[in-house]
């Protein structure tokens, strides 16, 4: 039952930090500025750590609504080009968001591999090579995490 536990709570970590860099890469993406990406990180720091110890709220859905705010105001900014700006980052925000929610409704063990495999380490490879979106210090502080946190996953999943 512990180990139950003890995934359980890896896979929670690893779905809050999708959220933190598909936040970050979408709020980057939105406001057309790479140096964005460290004080958007921050605002998410603060959601996520300050939201769940307020009674009613939700940091999930205070991270979506953000998210969508910052949407608006890139596609008024014209951010809709080039296409791997806003228009890439919300799809792909998308997807995680899709692949946190069947984690959670999955058995433990697919939800740790799904969780684990999903990590965009390569994500955050691709943007760091090109310098695109976030600035670079960015797209390797997520890589270096999402590795760590992907391999905790697999690890408490499996043992």
């Amino acid at each position: 039952m512990r180990a139950q536990a003890r995934a359980g709570v890896a896979v929670r970590l690893l779905r809050v930090d999708r959220e933190h860099t598909a936040f970050v890469y979408l709020g980057s993406a939105a406001l057309q500025r790479r140096t964005a990406a460290w004080p958007v990180f921050a605002v998410s720091c603060v959601v996520v750590g300050v939201g769940p110890n307020v009674d009613g709220v939700n940091a999930t859905w205070v991270m979506v609504a953000l998210a969508a705010v910052l949407a608006v105001y890139g596609v008024i900014r014209g951010a809709l080009r080039p296409s791997w700006g806003l228009p890439l980052q919300a799809g792909a925000l998308v997807v995680l968001a899709a692949a946190a929610l069947v984690a959670v409704e999955a058995k433990q063990t697919l939800a740790g591999v799904l969780v684990a495999v999903l990590a965009h380490v390569a994500w955050d490879t691709y943007h760091h090579h090109p310098n695109r979106v976030v600035v670079r210090s960015m797209a390797e502080f997520c890589a270096v995490l999402d590795a760590l946190l992907a391999a905790a996953v697999l690890v408490v999943t499996f043992t």
